[in-house]
């Protein structure tokens, strides 16, 4: 493993651009205030982007920080004021180096910039953290697109308990079990392993469905 990070393809625009139209369809179907749905605040704290940059991608603005180090050092500094201790505090770097398995030395040099992370580090704070695989580093509009799929997922839920439940026996499968929610959040976990396990348990939901009475 080299300390450069993987820069995530040119389509996330695109994909921002999409959600964007799919979740103002449903808040209008809804009758759901936009700004409810595109909290700058929240989306903010969910994706980790900035909320100047949040405000910016959703006007249709480029906006966003190209430099793969820096989005690391803005989406770390945005969970440490964040994501507080039961008594409101921030973590120490010490018990950040803990939870994420490495040195107090380790942890504030890349708190502060002085080392570049890797991978490995990243995986850490993610799961000390407790945020999806990716938010330390994923390009702005991927960060805000993921954020705003959840709201997204959020939408049709509501949709689905006010149009009642559908006649398809399958399609009524996914709803009672929140199947297409699961999915999505399968997606961010942190490890392929955990993903694995999420989709070997749905093929078997799914399988047990399609299975013919005997």
């Amino acid at each position: 493993m080299t300390d450069d990070l993987e820069v995530p393809d040119a389509t996330a625009t695109a994909s921002l651009s999409a959600v964007v139209t799919r979740v103002t369809a449903l808040a209008d179907r809804l009758g759901v205030p936009h700004p409810e749905v595109f909290d700058t605040g929240r989306l903010s704290v969910a994706s980790g982007v900035p909320e100047s940059v949040v405000k910016a991608l959703l006007s249709g603005r480029p906006a966003g920080q190209p430099d793969v180090q820096a989005r690391f050092l803005q989406r770390l500094d945005l969970l440490r004021r964040t994501r507080l201790k039961s008594n409101g505090r921030k973590y120490t770097q010490q018990e950040i180096a803990d939870g994420a398995g490495m040195s107090r030395q380790q942890a504030g040099a890349l708190i502060n910039g002085d080392r570049r992370p890797t991978m490995e580090h990243c995986d850490a704070l993610q799961r000390f953290f407790r945020v999806h695989a990716g938010f330390l580093t994923a390009e702005d509009p991927e960060a805000l697109a993921g954020a705003l799929q959840h709201t997204e997922q959020e939408l049709l839920q509501r949709l689905a308990e006010r149009e009642g439940a559908p006649d398809d026996p399958l399609e009524r499968l996914l709803q009672d079990h929140g199947v297409r929610g699961i999915a999505w959040r399968a997606a961010q976990l942190p490890t392929d392993q955990h993903r694995d396990k999420v989709a070997e348990w749905l093929d078997m939901l799914l399988e047990s469905v399609k299975r013919p009475e005997t």
